[in-house]
């Protein structure tokens, strides 16, 4: 007896077994909207990945690319300042992400425990702001700040309490300049990082929270575990996304360092700058892709790596 399928699933059933080029027709609309996307992926995204096959040339100038096998990563592993930038990348970018994100959720917890709604979207806003200053403004502010002239106020208010008697250069000193790099990254972008954690907070179910004080939890055991349990998963996930951007630290460093803290500051994004830009000789532009690729290679195993032990951790990874 033949029974004839009716309503949704029919339909979705009927739709599945339509072939590609009468389903794109079908839905022309939408492909239509999504060409523009995939253009634009296609063109700035997957187009220039061609060019890394010049790692393995010699290409200076306007000469033609002399194919040189793995020479640019024989002499990268033997060049000190490549050594340097890596170590430095990796232990900037690593501490700023778990600053940042530390930041991100005790701010996300404070502001959730915000009782009134005007007050608490004004205090969103204003620490959002931060995030749309540009780098080259930020630095040129806080150089200002951090002056150690009498001009700068963090130097004038130490001076003027007797804790220092002459300004430090804080941007100048290879001692200062890592705590304050950490500590502008962390006002410019803890801000924007709490907008996901604070839309996992809002997900929470409430009753959860009725059913505890019932039950004799205070703020401390309901922040304990109800809210840091339920923002495990996000905080997982924005450390793994963020780690793949962790070899690519390049604005936020170059706008701040200078001749006296490059020891400290100089990271592969820039180093790979002034290889190309300020050698002082006709630039390799072989051997700086060689390191770029270097560089996305090792983000990549970072990521891939984190991945690894949130399948060992909480059972699968961020998918």
């Amino acid at each position: 007896m033949n029974i004839k399928r009716k309503g949704p699933a029919a339909n979705a059933a009927g739709e599945n077994k339509r072939p590609l080029l009468v389903s794109i027709r079908y839905y022309k609309g939408f492909y239509l909207m999504f060409l523009p996307v995939l253009i634009f992926a296609i063109v700035f995204h997957y187009l220039p990945m061609l060019g890394i096959r010049y790692a393995f040339f010699s290409y200076k100038g306007i000469k033609e690319p002399v194919f040189v096998g793995l020479a640019h990563f024989e002499k990268m592993m033997n060049m000190p300042g490549f050594w340097s930038a890596f170590g430095n990348t990796i232990t900037l970018s690593v501490i700023k992400l778990l600053l940042n994100t530390a930041m991100a959720v005790v701010l996300s917890l404070m502001l959730n425990e915000i009782r009134s709604l005007t007050f608490k979207k004004a205090a969103q806003t204003i620490v959002y702001l931060p995030h749309f200053m540009s780098w080259v403004v930020t630095a040129s502010v806080f150089t200002l700040i951090l002056s150690p002239t009498n001009a700068g106020l963090i130097n004038s208010i130490l001076i003027k309490l007797g804790i220092v008697k002459e300004g430090i250069y804080f941007l100048g000193d290879q001692n200062w300049w890592r705590p304050m790099f950490y500590t502008i990254n962390v006002w410019k972008d803890t801000g924007w990082g709490t907008i996901i954690f604070i839309a996992t907070l809002s997900g929470i179910n409430p009753e959860l929270y009725e059913a505890a004080s019932m039950d004799g939890a205070n703020r401390f055991n309901r922040l304990r575990y109800i809210t840091l349990p339920a923002l495990n998963n996000t905080i997982i996930t924005v450390l793994i996304l963020n780690l793949a951007k962790v070899m690519n630290l390049f604005e936020s460093v170059f706008v701040m360092q200078n001749d006296a803290v490059i020891k400290k500051a100089d990271v592969l994004q820039t180093y790979i700058y002034t290889q190309t830009f300020n050698s002082g000789a006709l630039p390799d532009y072989g051997y700086t892709t060689a390191v770029g690729l270097t560089s996305s290679l090792v983000g990549c195993f970072l990521v891939l790596l984190c991945n690894k032990a949130s399948h060992k951790v909480r059972g699968r990874g961020i998918v």
